[in-house]
């Protein structure tokens, strides 16, 4: 597909709107969605809408960034300044990128059963998922694993938190909760833990096999992603919970 194409020179099975109606949304590019919302390019033979959707993600994408991860949190002026972006086009796609994160977090939760790290992460997902700080959460479950409550039990700077485990047990029994998943953003959106997410991860599983109130899993979420510590280390081994 030339980029420079007006949108309504293409073939009818290449253009954005007729793609999206005949096969789905999830069969478009980023930039053919973003051209969609753009509707129109600069005009006067230069970038068609989809070439210009295309030059705003390469733009993005520099400094070996995920351009989708930049557009979750970009402010409207960083949009205004490429050419053919005007207030209302920068505005359009601000608000579709909120609607996206607002779909994503209202799914229904009450007596939700959360048994997977999927699951869990549903439930954080507003509290923890594009916050700019990092936060410490905790999924409070009955036995059979329906969600009692969450709590964001502290907020950090921009890069760390601090945590005790007796804040998060002490909140967990006083919600009554027989089981408990912990949670916290890393606000970059890399999933790796950290030396200190182990450590703190032992010292939960440590402490949940004395009050007989199993951790289930320590996710890391960030960016529309997560990570499950139970999948991805040894610590559930190490420290069996009895779940």
């Amino acid at each position: 597909m030339s980029y420079s194409l007006r949108i309504a020179d293409l073939p009818e099975d290449e253009r954005p709107r007729e793609k999206l109606l005949k096969y789905g949304a999830k069969h478009l590019g980023n930039a053919e969605l973003i051209a969609i919302l753009l509707a129109t390019g600069q005009g006067k033979g230069k970038l068609s809408a989809v070439g210009l959707g295309q030059y705003i993600l390469q733009q993005l994408g520099q400094n070996r960034q995920d351009p989708m991860d930049v557009l979750r949190s970009i402010h409207p002026q960083e949009l205004i300044a490429f050419p053919g972006i005007g207030p209302a086009k920068a505005t359009t796609i601000l608000a579709a990128v909120e609607l996206g994160k607002r779909v994503f977090q209202s799914r229904p939760l009450e007596k939700m059963v959360v048994d997977s790290p999927e699951a869990a992460a549903i439930a954080l997902s507003q509290d923890l998922m594009w916050q700019a700080q990092e936060h410490f959460a905790i999924v409070m479950l009955d036995v059979k694993n329906r969600l009692l409550a969450t709590k964001v039990i502290t907020i950090g700077t921009a890069t760390e938190t601090l945590i005790h485990p007796r804040e998060i047990f002490r909140e967990v029994i006083k919600q009554g909760a027989t089981r408990l998943i912990v949670a916290h953003n890393h606000p970059s959106g890399g999933l790796d833990p950290s030396p200190e997410d182990i450590r703190l991860t032992e010292l939960l599983l440590q402490g949940a096999q004395y009050l007989q109130i199993p951790v289930l899993d320590h996710l890391i979420l960030g960016h529309g992603k997560h990570r499950s510590l139970r999948q991805c280390t040894d610590l559930w081994e190490r420290f069996p919970q009895g779940d």
